[in-house]
């Protein structure tokens, strides 16, 4: 299945019905009157959230979606047809966006939500409408109304407690391993995931939270290199960030300015999701001896200048993540009461959501249309190559497993 995490498509409502001209005959009945009957409602388009589904990808070839037409009306007072609504499946954790004016129509976190995205006209008026004492054979009728057109952008971000962090090859895909059934692909040479893998941490029974592991990023993200910009906007809804940090890359660089690297793009790319809570995770610490290890350890956060929490652990062997699961959930449960009794606190927390989610937004539109004005230019140049940052690059395979 193609990982799509993004999609626009074009909905169009059904029009009305138009109202039936028609007048009662029948034998010995003189004067029948009027019995022209309304026209039927035209269809609506609806979307709706749905659990099963993990990407956008029916979107990407299909992007027309018309609803039919009401029946028009008929003799007798007969009310024409409705026509049938239609229903488009959309993941949970899709925003839906008016592509036109850039407004947010809904944000579709729940199972089974649905939302009304074009609405269908009304069936015109029959002439029984129109009789009155001095009009008793009207001839007038109404046309149905049309129905509701609008393009939409899709936005889909997956929904996760707790979101990873890092530069390629950190170790945060052997993490999610290590502590849930996700099953992202790991070895031991370098290489770098390309999509988001969601993983489910169980630490206790009924107690579980969602981690998300996203690709790794590298410098120069936030004006489009490499693979994690686009995959940054599904850090908005997380709740916890875990920076993790590879103590002993295998390219012997420094792991401070590995760091300081990923600072530095989430602030550029976002200085919300900078300002985000995050916990420093020092990975694969069965790499160093352990009479260095806290010397090393000690050096790093000493170096790095951090103020927050600090786990260390080894994803490979296991080491730490059982306590880093149980810290996750006990701070994930303590944020979730507090948002349940402390009306401000869950606004404030509400509002940083939706600023995160905008400037993601707006960071990415921005990227994308440098990348467009870029292609144009190379094609006025004579270079016909590519632009690797399309709107409809997403070629990679993933299966999802439970």
């Amino acid at each position: 299945m193609k990982f799509v995490d993004e999609a626009i498509i074009d909905v169009h409502a059904g029009k009305g019905g138009d109202g039936c001209l028609s007048f009662r005959r029948e034998k010995y009945i003189e004067y029948g009157g009027p019995d022209g009957g309304d026209g039927g409602a035209g269809g609506n388009v609806w979307l709706e959230a749905d659990s099963n589904l993990n990407t956008l990808v029916d979107y990407r070839y299909e992007r027309l979606f018309r609803a039919r037409n009401g029946s028009p009306g008929q003799g007798r007072q007969c009310t024409g047809k409705s026509a049938e609504d239609i229903v488009l499946k959309v993941p949970v954790g899709t925003t839906v966006l008016d592509a036109n004016i850039d407004e947010v129509l809904a944000d579709m976190t729940r199972d089974g939500e649905r939302v009304m995205v074009a609405k269908g006209g009304r069936g015109g008026l029959g002439n029984i409408h129109f009789k009155s004492s001095v009009n008793r054979a009207p001839r007038k009728t109404t046309q149905g109304t049309p129905g509701e057109s609008r393009q939409l952008r899709l936005e889909l971000k997956v929904l996760a407690d707790v979101g990873l962090l890092g530069m390629p090859n950190a170790g945060k895909s052997t993490l999610i391993r290590t502590v849930s059934a996700a099953r992202p692909k790991v070895a031991d040479y370098p290489f770098t995931t390309l999509v988001p893998n969601l993983g489910v941490v169980k630490v206790d029974r009924y107690r579980s939270f969602v981690m998300a592991d996203i690709p790794g990023l590298i410098e120069g993200a936030a004006e489009g290199a490499g693979l994690g910009i686009r995959f940054l906007k599904h850090l908005a809804r997380t709740r916890l960030l875990l920076h993790v940090l590879d103590v002993e890359p295998l390219d012997v660089s420094d792991p401070v300015a590995h760091a300081e690297a990923i600072i530095g793009e989430l602030e550029k790319f976002s200085p919300a999701l900078a300002d985000q809570e995050r916990w420093l995770v020092l990975n694969k610490l069965d790499l160093i001896p352990e009479e260095l290890r806290d010397d090393l350890c000690q050096d790093l956060v000493k170096r790095l200048g951090w103020d927050g929490p600090v786990y260390r652990i080894s994803a490979a062997t296991g080491e730490g993540t059982q306590e880093l699961s149980f810290a996750l959930m006990n701070a994930i449960e303590e944020r979730r009461l507090r948002e349940k009794e402390e009306p401000e606190y869950a606004a404030e927390q509400r509002s940083l959501r939706e600023r995160l989610e905008r400037e993601a937004r707006e960071r990415v539109q921005l990227i994308k249309a440098e990348a467009r004005l870029a292609r144009l230019a190379n094609q006025e140049l004579g270079d016909d190559d590519d632009d690797d940052f399309d709107d409809d690059d997403h070629d990679v395979e993933i299966i999802y497993k439970p």
